[in-house]
C-alpha cells in the first residue's frame, strides 16, 4: 500500500498542506478532504459546523462494531483585528501561536476577494533599544504590512475579522522527510482519509463500520472532536496528531522522552488512552509489521482524544501520534513513512474488528 511521490494519495497530501485552513476557517480544506474520500466511502456526510465524516459499510448495512477514525483539519493562524489609519493591520493568535515566530514572516491575509499577500513587520535590531533586543512583543505590538497607505486602501482588500497563514507551503527535504506549516494537523486527516482508503481496497474483509472524520477547531478547544464523538458514538476511535519527535539537539528526552522520526507511529499510554484498544493496537501492528513507538501521557494526551472518550459514557479511545519536528513553527518536518505506517495501522485495525466486538475493560 506504499504511496510514492506523483501518486495519488502523496499529491493529495501535498494539496491538503497547502490548502489554508486555520481554526473556524476550515471550509476550504475540508473540501479537498471531501473530494478525496467521496472517491472511496459509500457516503460522506458534513455537520452544521463543518465536521466531515466519511463512512465505509455503514451500520445499515449490518457493519458492526463502529470504530471512528479522525484527524483535525485545522490550523492554526491569525486573525485581523485592527486597520490603522495608516493601513497596517493588527491581529490575535488564532490557537497556540508562538508569538516569538511571528515577526519577520510572509503571510497570506484570505480576504473575501481573494489572498492578498504581506509581512509582519517589525524594527530594524539597528533601531532597537539594546535591552529591547532580547525580547519578544506582546501580539497587539506586532503588525502586518500588505503595502497599503492608509486605511481606506486596506479596507479594499481585506476586512477586520480576515484569517491570516504563514506564506509557507509543503518542502520535499532528504531522507523522506518533508516540511510544512499545518502539519498539525492536516497530517492527522490526511491518515483518516488515507486509513478509509486502504480499507476500502479490502472491503470484503471489513465487517466494521468505519467512519473517517476530519474534525475542526481542535486548535480553538477540541470543538469539532466533542461534536464528532457524541455524533457518531462508535464502539472504538482511534485519533491521530502530531506529536513531538525529541531526537533534535537541544531537546531533553529525559524530560520530554524519547521519540525519533522515521521509527514509525506513536501509541499514547495513559488516562485518556483505553488499555484494551491499546493492547490490540499492539497486536495489529505485530501482524502487518508495523513498529510502534510509545510515550507517556498520565492526564491527558493534548489531542482530540480528550473530548472524544467521554462523550456518552465514554468511547474507548487511543490517540496515535506522528512524529514531528518543530511543533506550532511554519516549518514543521514529517517522515512520509511513518504517516503511511499510521494510515496502515487505522485500516489494519478497522480490518480486524469482529462483528459484534466492544472494547470495554473487564474486570
Amino acid at each position: 500500500m506504499k504511496s510514492t511521490p506523483k501518486s495519488l494519495p502523496y499529491e493529495f497530501l501535498k494539496k491538503l498542506l497547502n490548502t489554508p485552513s486555520p481554526s473556524g476557517f476550515e471550509t476550504k480544506g475540508q473540501k479537498v478532504w471531501v473530494d478525496y474520500v467521496g472517491q472511496f466511502a459509500d457516503s460522506v456526510e458534513i455537520d452544521s459546523y463543518g465536521n466531515a465524516y466519511a463512512i465505509l459499510n455503514p451500520a445499515s448495512g449490518k457493519g458492526d462494531p463502529t470504530i471512528l477514525i479522525s484527524g483535525h483539519v485545522d490550523e492554526l493562524g491569525l486573525m485581523v483585528s485592527h486597520i490603522s489609519e495608516e493601513g497596517f493591520l493588527y491581529f490575535k493568535g488564532i490557537g497556540g501561536v508562538d508569538k516569538g515566530l511571528i515577526r519577520g514572516q510572509r503571510v497570506t491575509v484570505h480576504g473575501a476577494k481573494g489572498s492578498v499577500p504581506g509581512v509582519t513587520g517589525l524594527l530594524a535590531i539597528h533601531l532597537q533599544e539594546p535591552d529591547d533586543r532580547n525580547k519578544v512583543p506582546e501580539i497587539h505590538a506586532m503588525h502586518i504590512d500588505i503595502g497599503a497607505t492608509s486605511r481606506k486602501e486596506a479596507e479594499k482588500l481585506v476586512s477586520i475579522g480576515d484569517a491570516v497563514t504563514y506564506s509557507a507551503e509543503f518542502q520535499e527535504l532528504a531522507g523522506g522527510r518533508f516540511a510544512a506549516r499545518g502539519c498539525d494537523n492536516r497530517i492527522g486527516a490526511w491518515a483518516a482519509a488515507e486509513g478509509l482508503r486502504i480499507a476500502s481496497l479490502n472491503k470484503k474483509k471489513l465487517q466494521a463500520q468505519l467512519v473517517a472524520v476530519s474534525t475542526i477547531q481542535e486548535e480553538n478547544g477540541l470543538y469539532g472532536a466533542s461534536m464528532a464523538g457524541y455524533r457518531v458514538h462508535p464502539d472504538a476511535a482511534l485519533v491521530v496528531d502530531v506529536t513531538h519527535a525529541t531526537d533534535i539537539p537541544n531537546c531533553s528526552k529525559a524530560k520530554h522522552g524519547e521519540v525519533l522520526l522515521g521509527k514509525g507511529p506513536v501509541l499514547s499510554l495513559g488516562s485518556v488512552n483505553h488499555p484494551v484498544v491499546n493492547e490490540h493496537l499492539r497486536e495489529v501492528g505485530k501482524k502487518v509489521g508495523i513498529a510502534l513507538q510509545v510515550e507517556v501521557n498520565p492526564r491527558w494526551t493534548g489531542t482530540d482524544a480528550d473530548a472524544i472518550f467521554k462523550q456518552k459514557g465514554g468511547i474507548p479511545t487511543v490517540s496515535i501520534g506522528v512524529p514531528n519536528r518543530y511543533m506550532h513553527s511554519p516549518v514543521e518536518m514529517i517522515q512520509y513513512s511513518d504517516l503511511e505506517e499510521t494510515a496502515e495501522l487505522l485500516a489494519a485495525f478497522a480490518i480486524s474488528a469482529k462483528k459484534g466486538e466492544r472494547f470495554g475493560v473487564k474486570l
